[in-house]
């Protein structure tokens, strides 16, 4: 093991809760408990800040794939910070198909990559046609960020996005997110997709469930919404 992976390590045990462990493990059913330290998501960032500017962080970056549960979000909010759009998403593709779980896939907020929408946008749409679970779940994610719901909207992330055929829960459910918080940043765009029942019956009744729950659907809307619903 290397030294900057031996402290690291010895860092996140040094802030492991037990019972926060516990209760996040049962988040998160598709990793073992025993992947999980137990470190608040806070102090996580707070080492991701400490140790990314080492010489030595390529040491880590690279060792994949990790054992715990936090080295990966350690990881994520690492590459989240590079600078250099070449390099962090270099980074991001090497980690993507590492990630095994929703709070790790969520995590993340690249702006060197944001910070160029138009041509990070071709790599997001490579990604939504991966056959891996949480690279197409990363992919909905990056779409439902303020830059693309709101500065860059487009139809066309609409249609590729109600296109996906997985079957796979996590990624059925972050298309019933991405819906409902498009209902509410883009809603005049959004409502043809629900009216015409442009997505899978669960999705489409968890999306307006969703949007039904936000404060940022105007009561006249939540009640059509409501109405908008397949009956099983």
């Amino acid at each position: 093991m290397s030294d900057i992976k031996k402290e690291i390590r010895e860092k996140l045990f040094s802030l492991a809760d037990e019972k926060y462990r516990d209760f996040h493990s049962s988040l998160m059913p598709t990793i073992p408990k025993e992947s999980i330290i137990g470190v608040r998501v806070p102090d996580v960032k707070n080492i991701a800040k400490e140790f990314r500017g080492r010489e030595d962080i390529g040491e880590f970056l690279c060792d994949l794939p990790h054992k715990y549960y936090e080295e990966n979000n350690l990881h994520i909010f690492i590459i989240s910070a590079i600078k250099d759009y070449e390099t962090c998403l270099a980074e991001l593709e090497r980690f993507l198909p590492y990630i095994d779980n929703w709070a790790t896939c969520d995590g993340s907020n690249p702006k060197a990559l944001l910070k160029q929408p138009h041509r990070f946008y071709e790599k997001v749409r490579l990604w939504l046609k991966s056959d891996k679970t949480y690279t197409v779940r990363y992919a909905v994610d990056i779409l439902m960020n303020r830059v693309y719901l709101e500065d860059n909207f487009s139809v066309e992330h609409l249609e590729l996005i109600s296109s996906l055929t997985s079957d796979d829960y996590y990624v059925k459910m972050v298309v019933a997110w991405y819906f409902a918080t498009a209902l509410a940043k883009q809603y005049e765009s959004t409502l043809p997709f629900i009216e015409k029942q442009k997505l899978p019956v669960w999705t489409h009744n968890k999306a307006i469930q969703k949007a039904t729950e936000s404060r940022r659907i105007t009561d006249e809307q939540k009640e059509y919404l409501r109405k908008l619903k397949i009956k099983k």
